[in-house]
Parts: C-alpha cells; sequence; structure tokens
C-alpha cells in the first residue's frame, strides 16, 4: 500500500472509498453506493473522522440521486453526527452543500429533509460558537 493511501486509514477502507469513486464517475450509482457503505463499515472509530464522514456526504448524494431520500437524510444525518469535533474546510463544504442538496424536498415539505437542515444548521451555530465558524483547515 503506498504511504499516501494510508493517509486515508486500513487499506480496505481506502480501496472500498477509491472503488466508489471509480463506480461514481461511470455514472454506476448502486455500486458506488455500495462500496461507500463498505468504506464507512470498514475505518475504526473515530480515528479517521473527517474521511468517514466525507465518505458518508457522498453516500448520501448517491442515494438522494437515487431518489431515496428518508436513507440519504439519515446518512447525511450520520456524516454530521461523525464531523463533531472534526476540524475541516471540506466537512464545512459538505455541510454547506447537504443544506442546499435536499433544498427542493424541504419546500415541499419532506419533514426529513427539514430536520436535517435543523440539523446543518445547529452544526454551524455550534462551530461559531466555539470559534471554529470562519476556521478554514484541510
Amino acid at each position: 500500500m503506498p504511504l499516501w493511501a494510508l493517509v486515508w486509514g486500513p487499506p480496505t477502507a481506502t480501496v472500498h472509498s477509491r472503488t466508489a469513486k471509480v463506480f461514481e464517475t461511470i455514472g454506476d450509482r448502486p455500486n458506488a453506493g455500495r462500496q461507500y457503505a463498505l468504506a464507512t463499515a470498514s475505518r475504526p472509530g473515530t480515528t479517521y473522522a473527517r474521511i468517514i464522514a466525507l465518505d458518508l456526504v457522498t453516500q448520501a448524494q448517491q442515494r438522494a440521486r437515487q431518489g431515496d431520500i428518508e436513507k440519504a437524510c439519515a446518512t447525511w444525518g450520520r456524516a454530521i453526527d461523525t464531523m463533531t469535533g472534526v476540524r475541516s474546510a471540506r466537512t464545512v463544504d459538505a455541510v454547506r452543500t447537504l443544506r442546499s442538496d435536499p433544498r427542493p424536498h424541504r419546500t415541499r415539505g419532506v419533514r426529513v429533509a427539514a430536520q436535517l437542515d435543523e440539523r446543518a444548521r445547529l452544526f454551524f451555530t455550534r462551530r461559531t460558537a466555539s470559534g471554529d465558524g470562519a476556521v478554514r483547515f484541510c
């Protein structure tokens, strides 16, 4: 395993994550979603929280594109939970995206989308209150 790949965590998780990106690129959303799920399940605890959270966000986006907003919002929620304590510009950008992606569902009154938006809003409120709001890392 090349040294650069070890930064992303255990080799199995890294291979699943990279494989998911390949499937995503070629438009095979079901396999991409399965590979993202395997990647997040293959990383232990909170050691790689940022990477797990970003994989969860991408997995949620895949689910949303497949039309399963309930599962997408649940996965986005897991991503927010995983981001607790993570200081990363990419995770902040991911939360901004997860506020905008389900917007059409929120405006139609889909409850899980509204609940997710509230969780994302609280994520930013907590970051601002702790002084992380303007700090950009990674």
